[in-house]
């Protein structure tokens, strides 16, 4: 029969937790790094495959930094002016940014080069875009218009009109390549048709309510999207033609960024308030909140969720860092498994050695079982012996003194510690664990013993275990002044608390006269 490892009492009651499994989601964000930059940030964007690396732009230069270091890898500056938007393509070859002379420009990665340069627009370009279906590049601006560029030709394709005022945010919908989504500082959010001329009637329009829309974003699903400006969140149907579903006024001042988390199961918006407010997107509530020392300019989240960038006025860079749990490896690896059909069995295993380490490709034999499923099936399953705690090893081996001595160490708990001595009594063990010692082995349980003998959780079980040491050890008492010491310091501890005790009762009786003559004092006046 196996060996029943010991069960720890329960401790003293907590108060219910008001966290929740969000807010420790984003408590284990712990690796905070500022990093400071000349000018302000105002756009990060984390490329789609590994090892994620982040494309910074700031001032005249898109830096883009690696996620394990935070050091930069390459530096981008081939800009007569600020730089703005710069993004990776899906496959991390690519980058395309925007600038503050109108100029388009699209960059290979690993030499900097540049590889393609447009120049149709006359005022600043702030969001430059890779198609996520077709060899296309989107681009909007300060000159009120949103252009599809194509790559291999640099020719514009389709210039959207429609709106009035600076462009300051535009995305192609996530499922359909015809489709544009645009928000302005006129007001309006806009879904074009590319497929139709610009002057026909090829838009829906939302109105956000009077305030310049900041950022737009699309669900994956492209049937939802959210706009935020001003102080307010408004998410909308796309289904319905465009209709606000919620409204949300978390912010204090202007919200400028919105974007998804690892999961696209919460929305993340920062704005100029120091703040990021976080949303589950199941009923739009806010379930965490981020402070930062300066307003919030640009936010992006990687897509292994396990990095939020944000940047700020100042020109800091702020990124925190979790380490992904097992689970979430195993996940990842089933993921490279899948993506190893189209790219091949080479690239599957180099990303198994970059996520588990070599190591791990090597299974150890006594640590595999065969299971046999289906003929056709076979499945390797790994069994992880449980190990004992060292107090359990030595009850195990019926040693009761070694496994007192183990469960008085430091870095076991004091519930455990009873549990232990709970145990050696139930087993009528306590007078072998605590017999044939001298002071030096005696001093820590009596140590123990005087700082929690007035523990009302444990205070019967010590009191026990020192009567017991007082039966074994009175014909030495004088002998070893430890000894003597030790116990003085365990009789004063508990005279202080019957005194404590005492002067309780007074205040209790003291109370209750009090109480009982108000009380008759009342039945007078009554009366």
């Amino acid at each position: 029969m196996d060996f029943l490892p010991l069960r720890t009492l329960p401790s003293a009651p907590r108060q219910q937790s008001t966290t929740t499994p969000h807010s420790r989601h984003f408590h284990s964000f712990r690796h905070p790094l500022f990093i400071k930059h000349p000018s302000s940030i105002t756009h990060i964007h984390f490329c789609p495959t590994k090892p994620h690396r982040y494309a910074v732009s700031s001032s005249t230069r898109v830096l883009i930094y690696a996620p394990k270091t935070g050091k930069v890898v390459k530096t981008i500056s081939r800009f007569k002016d600020t730089a703005r938007g710069g993004e990776f393509r899906r496959d991390g070859k690519l980058v395309v940014a925007g600038g503050d002379d109108g100029v388009v420009q699209v960059f290979d990665v690993n030499s900097r080069a540049v590889l393609r340069t447009m120049k149709e627009h006359n005022q600043p370009v702030r969001v430059t875009h890779f198609s996520p279906h077709l060899p296309q590049v989107l681009s909007a601006s300060d000159d009120t218009t949103v252009k599809l560029w194509d790559l291999s030709t640099q020719e514009c394709l389709t210039t959207l009109t429609s709106h009035s005022d600076y462009v300051r945010s535009a995305i192609y919908h996530p499922t359909n390549p015809s489709l544009v989504l645009s928000s302005s500082y006129d007001s309006t959010i806009r879904l074009h048709d590319v497929r139709l001329p610009p002057e026909s009637s090829n838009t829906i329009t939302m109105r956000h309510g009077g305030a310049p829309v900041e950022d737009v974003l699309a669900f994956p699903s492209g049937d939802v999207a959210v706009s935020v400006g001003g102080p307010i969140l408004r998410v909308w149907d796309m289904t319905m033609a465009g209709r606000c579903v919620r409204a949300l006024s978390n912010h204090q001042k202007t919200v400028t960024c919105v974007t998804f988390d690892g999961t696209k199961g919460r929305v993340l918006a920062g704005g100029l308030d120091t703040m990021v407010k976080v949303y589950d997107v199941e009923e739009w509530k806010v379930v965490h909140t981020m402070r930062y020392p300066a307003p919030i300019l640009s936010l992006a989240v990687s897509p292994d969720d396990t990095h939020i960038a944000a940047g700020m006025t100042d020109g800091t860079l702020s990124v925190r860092r979790r380490d992904p749990k097992a689970s979430e490896l195993l996940a990842s690896g089933e993921d490279a498994k899948s993506t190893a059909i189209v790219r091949g069995a080479y690239e599957y295993f180099a990303d198994m050695e970059a996520i588990f380490g070599t190591g791990h490709l090597k299974a150890k034999k006594k640590d595999l079982a065969p299971v046999v499923g289906p003929a056709d099936e076979f499945r390797v399953e790994s069994r992880r012996q449980k190990r004992l705690r060292d107090f359990d090893k030595f009850l195990k081996g019926f040693k009761y003194s070694a496994a007192l001595d183990a469960g008085l160490k430091k870095s076991v708990k004091p519930t455990t510690t009873f549990a232990l001595i709970q145990e050696l009594i139930h087993r009528d063990a306590l007078r072998i664990a605590l017999s044939g010692r001298d002071d030096v082995t005696l001093e820590p349980i009596l140590t123990f013993l005087a700082r929690h003998v007035v523990d009302p959780r444990f205070g019967e079980m010590a009191s026990e275990v020192a009567g017991v040491i007082i039966d074994i050890y009175t014909p030495i008492l004088g002998q070893s002044p430890t000894l003597d010491e030790m116990m003085g310091k365990l009789q004063n501890r508990i005279e202080r608390e019957l005194g404590f005790q005492r002067e309780l009762m007074k205040l209790r009786g003291a109370l209750d006269m009090t109480l009982a003559q108000a009380a008759m004092s009342r039945g007078v006046e009554i009366v």
